[in-house]
């Protein structure tokens, strides 16, 4: 998509499951989510401490991960977590970073309650396929999202060998239209 669609910023692959985290005598469920660098462009995401993963950590599937500041309260209080080895599942991961705080969303779930890990890491060591469920795309200032929409929908049908007869079988959510609805219903 990235390089198949004009104005796109960053595109980055997603897999997520649900998993707990056990450091020390403490355990807490929460989301683990394996994707690429540009997962933090896509997401706005900022390290509050330490570190991103690197190209080569993403490309080896390392068990490297950051940690959202809820997972950081619970299960570290005010030890510092980098370089601390952090159970998830069966699966041992150093903490390299801590995500900046980004509070809840406008439903209501906690921003701040998850792990983010490269995305092989998690498809071979957490969810044992390649699924990639969400492809997070970023639009650049100068795009029209409207346009973008379109390529991306086009782009996407062609992969999925659609012919112009069938509907989608896959969802493009902006998440424009879903703040202007939220602000509007408040």
């Amino acid at each position: 998509l990235a390089a198949q669609v004009g104005g796109v910023r960053a595109v980055a692959p997603s897999q997520g499951a649900g998993a707990t985290a056990v450091y020390g005598g403490r355990n807490w469920g929460t989301q683990v989510t394996g994707s690429t660098l540009d997962y933090f462009i896509t997401n706005n995401r900022r390290v509050a401490s330490g570190r991103v993963f690197t190209d080569t950590e993403e490309r080896a599937g390392a068990s490297v991960c950051l940690i959202g500041t809820t997972l950081q309260r619970e299960l570290f209080g005010q030890q510092d977590p980098i370089g601390t080895q952090l159970r998830v599942r069966q699966l041992s991961c150093q903490v390299i970073g801590v995500l900046a705080s980004k509070g809840q969303a406008a439903m209501g779930a906690d921003q701040d309650d998850l792990i983010v890990m490269p995305l092989h890491t998690v498809q071979r060591r957490i969810t044992g396929n390649q699924n990639v469920s969400t492809l997070l795309v970023s639009v650049r200032d100068e795009a029209d999202p409207v346009l973008v929409t379109a390529s991306i929908r086009q782009v996407l049908r062609e992969r999925r060998k659609l012919s112009d007869g069938d509907e989608d079988n896959f969802s493009i959510i902006d998440t424009r239209q879903i703040a202007e609805t939220m602000s509007g219903t408040t």
